[in-house]
C-alpha cells in the first residue's frame, strides 16, 4: 500500500479482465459461475475455497478514478450532496477497511485467499479515492483525516470490518436505489457510483463465504473460538452503530473504541431521512430486502449469501408500521 492516501498503485494481482464487471449504465453485470466445478460444493472443502476466492478475481472490474468523468451539477444538485452528512465518515471507513485487509492478506497463509484479501483492499483503498476525489471536485469540505492504525489483531479487525459492511450495504443497497429514483442525485453521478456499490456486493459475498469456510475447518474447538470471535466482533460493531443516533448530525463521528481504532459507523442507515425522500419503514425494509437479492442473484448460486440483515429485518417487518393496540 502507497504511503500517499489519495495514491492509487496498480492491482496487486492479474485480476479478472472486467468481462463480469459493470461497463456502464444501471444494469447488472452477466452471471458469474465456476463452470470448471460441477454440483454442489460442500462448505469448508477445496471447491468452496475456489468458488469464493475465483469470485472476487474473476469479477474484478479494472476501472480507474483519475479517469471519471465527474459530472457538472445544478446549484440545488450540488446543495443536496453538500447536506448529506456522511461524507467524512464514508472516507475514513473505506480507508480503515484497506488497511484492515491489507493486513489480513499479509497474515494468511493461503496463496488464493491471500491473493482475494489483497484485491479487496485494493479495491477498498479505491473507493476512498473515487470519494476524495470526488469531495475535492464538488468543494465539500471535510474535517482532517485522522491517522489510520495498523490493526494488531489482522483476523478480528478483517471480521469486523467484513460484519460491518454487511450491516451496512444491506441499508445501502436499498438507500442508492431510492437515491437513484427520486432523482436525488443525478443520473450522471448515480453512473459513477454503480460500480462501488456492485463491489461491495462481491466483497460481503466473498466475507460470507470466507467466514463459513474458515469454521468449517477449524474442528470442533476451533470453531468455538472462531465463532466467540465472530460474535465479539458484532457486538463491537453493534455498539458503534448505536453511537449514530447521537452523532449522525456531526460533522465526524470521532468516536474510538479502546483500542483507539475508529469505529466503523452506519452512515447508510443512519441517512435515509437525508435522501429527502418519503417512505415508509416497511416499505423501505421491502426495498432493501428486493434489491439485496437482485444484486446477489448475478453470482454463483453455490456461494453462500449473508443473511443476518435480511433474517432480521424479515422477522421484525410484521410489526413494523402496524397500527397501535387501542
Amino acid at each position: 500500500m502507497s504511503a500517499s492516501p489519495h495514491v492509487l498503485e496498480d492491482p496487486p494481482v492479474a485480476a479478472g479482465t472486467g468481462r463480469f464487471a459493470i461497463r456502464g449504465g444501471f444494469d447488472l453485470p452477466p452471471l458469474w459461475t465456476l463452470d470448471e466445478i460441477s454440483g454442489p460444493i460442500r462448505v469448508g472443502s477445496e471447491e468452496h475455497k475456489q468458488l469464493f476466492c475465483r469470485m472476487l478475481l474473476d469479477t474484478f472490474n479494472p476501472y480507474r478514478p483519475a479517469v471519471i468523468a465527474w459530472p457538472r451539477l445544478t446549484e440545488p444538485e450540488l446543495a443536496r450532496l453538500r447536506s448529506l452528512p456522511f461524507w467524512d465518515m464514508a472516507i475514513e471507513t473505506e480507508g480503515n477497511a484497506s488497511l484492515r485487509m491489507q493486513a489480513m492478506s499479509e497474515s494468511c497463509s493461503d496463496p488464493i485467499i491471500r491473493e482475494a484479501i489483497a484485491l479487496n483492499a485494493y479495491e477498498e483503498k479505491r473507493h476512498k479515492v473515487v470519494l476524495h476525489d470526488m469531495v475535492s471536485f464538488y468543494g465539500i469540505e471535510l474535517a482532517p483525516e485522522p491517522a489510520y492504525l495498523r490493526p494488531s489483531d489482522p483476523q478480528y479487525f478483517f471480521l469486523r470490518t467484513g460484519i460491518g459492511e454487511c450491516l451496512d450495504s444491506f441499508f445501502a443497497f436499498g438507500l442508492f436505489s431510492l437515491a437513484k429514483s427520486s432523482g436525488f442525485f443525478p443520473p450522471a453521478l448515480v453512473e459513477v457510483f454503480e460500480p462501488v456499490i456492485q463491489e461491495e456486493a462481491r466483497h460481503i459475498i466473498f466475507f460470507a463465504n470466507w467466514q463459513a469456510f474458515e469454521a468449517a475447518r477449524c474442528g470442533p474447538i476451533g470453531w468455538a473460538r472462531f465463532r466467540a470471535r465472530w460474535l465479539r466482533a458484532l457486538l463491537a460493531q453493534a455498539r458503534s452503530r448505536l453511537k449514530v443516533a447521537k452523532s449522525v448530525d456531526k460533522p465526524r463521528l470521532a468516536s474510538r473504541d479502546t483500542a483507539g481504532y475508529a469505529d466503523q459507523t452506519n452512515f447508510t442507515a443512519a441517512s435515509r431521512e437525508k435522501v429527502g425522500v418519503a417512505i415508509k419503514p416497511r416499505a423501505f425494509m421491502d426495498l432493501c430486502l428486493a434489491e439485496n437479492d437482485r444484486r446477489f442473484a448475478v453470482y454463483d448460486p453455490r456461494l453462500l449469501r449473508p443473511t443476518l440483515m435480511p433474517a432480521l429485518v424479515r422477522a421484525a417487518r410484521p410489526f413494523v408500521g402496524r397500527p397501535a393496540a387501542a
